[in-house]
């Protein structure tokens, strides 16, 4: 545990945060992940996209959920989409191209 409470070297960083700034759980190779999660929602189900750039991000969240009329979120650089929605989520990224691997459970 790092006692520190104060620095005065503008370059210090605290190694916690450098530990909590991990890339992706999967690798960066053009392939869209979905995993569906429930963990840390209360039981409430999301599908999570992880893999799309940071230029995809926000556009394909707004087409998917205006797509599934349901809501969702961008939380460091994943996608999550409300509601248990895999097969259609998965059937809307291959037909635009996207190369999807459902992951997980």
């Amino acid at each position: 545990m790092n006692n520190l409470v104060y620095s005065t070297d503008p370059n210090w960083q605290d190694p916690a945060d450098k530990a909590n700034q991990t890339d992706s759980l999967f690798p960066d190779d053009g392939v869209l992940r979905l995993r569906r999660e429930t963990k840390g929602r209360k039981g409430a189900g999301v599908v999570c996209i992880y893999g799309a750039t940071n230029e995809q991000v926000g556009d394909l969240a707004k087409q998917l959920k205006k797509l599934l009329g349901t809501g969702g979120a961008i939380k460091k650089g994943v996608i999550e989409i409300q509601g248990d929605r895999l097969p259609q989520i998965e059937a809307f990224l291959l037909k635009s191209g996207f190369k999807v691997k459902k992951v997980g459970g």
